[in-house]
Parts: structure tokens; sequence; C-alpha cells
């Protein structure tokens, strides 16, 4: 027995309305996320009577990694997959490891560019391997462990 035109329709109409509600509840879950990423901003611009400074102070990336720490946490991320990362991968993991929020893309950002400094800094003194790129995204690896551990001078 054939399925009447008007089911056809409701049911394509359902699945159009389902799909939209899904599209909403996306869009206002990343709206949430900015409008706390705004009212964070305004936090530190709000000026108190017992205020000495007309602008407050900022909080750095750097100041919230212990020295070594970041490279520590990529090296124990890379061991811990067992695999090549990309930059964006060692980023959520270091965000991970720290307990942080991992939605926020503008975190993830910030520490994927502080990576890269990082990273890259490291791979010039062999600590770490440059493998590459996959989606235009650089890949790092632990170095091939040669036995050698330190550089010789030549006389």
């Amino acid at each position: 027995m054939a399925v009447p035109q008007i089911i056809n329709t409701l049911t394509t109409k359902r699945n159009e309305i389902e799909a939209h509600i899904a599209e909403l509840r996306r869009q206002l879950a990343l709206a949430e996320r900015d409008l706390s990423s705004v009212t964070a901003v305004l936090a530190l611009y709000e000026l108190s009577p017992t205020s000495q400074t007309r602008f407050p102070a900022y909080a750095h990336l750097n100041r919230l990694f212990a020295y070594g720490e970041m490279f520590g946490l990529c090296k124990a991320a890379i061991e811990a997959a067992g695999k090549p990362l990309t930059t964006r991968e060692i980023a959520l993991a270091v965000i991970h490891a720290k307990g942080w929020d991992e939605a926020d893309r503008m975190l993830r950002k910030a520490v994927a560019y502080r990576l890269i400094q990082s990273l890259t800094r490291a791979a010039t003194q062999g600590r770490i391997a440059d493998a590459g790129r996959r989606k235009n995204v650089r890949v790092w690896a632990l170095p091939p462990s040669n036995g050698v551990t330190s550089r010789t001078s030549s006389s």
C-alpha cells in the first residue's frame, strides 16, 4: 500500500524542523560562550571605588604555566597518544591536562599559538621533531632516539 503524499510531506517537514532546531541549539551554545567571554572582559574593566589603577592588569598565558610545563605537557600528550599529533590536538590535550574549558575556542586558539612558539623552539633544539603537515596543520612527533643525548663539538 502506498503512503499518502501528505504523510511524506509531513515527514519531510518534521525532519527539516528537527534539523533547524539542532542548528539553533548549536548557535545558542556558541552565543552563550561568546556572552561569557564578553562578560569576563567587562569584569576586567569594571572599576571599583577602591581601585587604584585605571586599567586592570592582564593575565598572560605564559604566566599560567610553570617554566617548562607546557613542553612537558606536549611531550606527555604525544607519548600518551603513541603517534604524532597536530598542534590542535596537542592544544586540546594541554587544556584537558590543566582542567580548563575544552569547548572555549579562543582559549584553544591562544594555547595553540603559544604551543607553536614553544614547539618550534624545541624543534630547533632537537627536543621534538617536526613531522610535517596534516590538513595544513603542523604535526609534531617525539625525536628519534638514536642514543645521542647532546650536541657534540668537533675540534
